[in-house]
């Protein structure tokens, strides 16, 4: 007699990944996430949009524009990769946080700001974006006000920031944290594409963190589970609170052409990773128009963006010459901690 098992978490996904025809049997339905849509990371078209400026929190993918300023204050000649960063007090009470995802710094440990980066892609660590914010801006909120100058600078007329990591404010208030759209969020991940190294950071699976200077480095791990699972695709971003829902701005390149999907509170991560996004994805290449441009190889610095348009209305990125980290700053406190209990499941999720 044979007995059939159950196929693991593991099996089902990898099953369901698997090359499929062009018209998938099973597409998403508008209960699967409050707001979605597929762009043309080349041009900018709209390829799909459901809800796409339904405004809601985007959770840790709020990193992605914590990155985007950090862009700016290193083309601006106040910050370089190589920068060390000292840990404060409260950069390392972030890291305390209930439920807070981090690489556990501790105060006086030092890291580059290109270790850091790793750290605020990979492990999505609040610690980190905290320690990147004030030591680039002088303090977080200087560097929050920097965060919503460049949405505004970009187009995202339906965002506001209010944290360099996403996590909820203290009152468990919505309305209070953080806000986007995924149209809005679209425009900020092409524009990532097109003038950062942002996937040298959101395709590395795995990490190190610490190496030379703890004891016992840590090993970091993407929340993008879909890395390695969907073909070409290599960034950008997961996010996930109680408030967001399963949030994930994605990028697939194959074939020289480009699409960027962004998904906003999703149920689950099952939901988000199985069903929703390789569902997406295989619209987005449907969609796309033969003969259409292909992706540049390679980002242009943002001192030049004329290489690759904003949308209409936009105004240059670059922070004002003026915007320097105040001399003897002190760290802000950090906000205490919030969030409901971590949700682990056995398939992919993430922060």
């Amino acid at each position: 007699m044979i007995v059939s098992r159950p196929l693991t978490s593991a099996a089902l996904l990898l099953a369901f990944l698997a090359p499929r025809t062009a018209h998938a049997a099973s597409r998403s339905e508008p209960s699967d996430y409050k707001g979605a849509v597929i762009t043309d990371a080349a041009t900018g078209a709209v390829l799909f949009e459901r809800n796409a400026d339904e405004v809601s929190p985007p959770a840790s993918m709020t990193k992605l524009m914590t990155y985007a300023v950090l862009v700016d204050v290193m083309q601006n000649g106040t910050l370089a990769l190589s920068t060390k960063v000292t840990v404060t007090a409260a950069d390392a009470k972030v890291g305390m946080w209930k439920d807070s995802t981090s690489v556990w710094l501790r105060q006086n440990e030092v890291f580059t700001v290109d270790d850091l980066i790793y750290a605020m892609m990979i492990q999505s660590a609040n610690d980190a974006a905290y320690a990147l914010a004030f030591r680039a801006a002088g303090s977080v909120d200087a560097f929050v006000g920097l965060m919503n100058a460049k949405a505004r600078q970009l187009g995202m007329t339906r965002s506001t920031f209010r944290s360099p990591h996403g996590f909820p404010p203290p009152g468990r208030h919505i309305a209070d944290g953080d806000l986007t759209t995924p149209r809005d969020f679209a425009i900020l991940c092409r524009y990532l594409l097109l003038h950062s190294d942002v996937l040298k950071y959101t395709s590395v699976k795995t990490r190190l963190f610490g190496a030379g200077v703890r004891l016992q480095p840590s090993q970091m791990s993407n929340h993008n589970h879909l890395l390695g699972k969907i073909q070409g695709m290599d960034g950008l971003k997961t996010g996930f609170t109680n408030g967001a829902g399963f949030c994930l701005s994605a990028t697939v390149q194959r074939n020289g052409r480009r699409i960027i999907v962004v998904v906003m509170d999703s149920p689950d991560p099952r939901t988000r990773d199985v069903k929703v996004v390789p569902d997406l994805i295989a619209r987005g290449f449907e969609l796309l128009p033969p003969g259409g441009p292909t992706f540049p190889a390679r980002p242009t610095p943002p001192g030049r963006l004329q290489a690759g348009p904003l949308p209409a209305g936009a105004n240059s990125p670059l922070i004002p010459a003026s915007i320097v980290p105040a001399k003897g700053a002190t760290a802000p406190a950090a906000p205490p901690p919030d969030e409901g209990p971590t949700i682990r499941f056995p398939v992919p999720g993430g922060r």
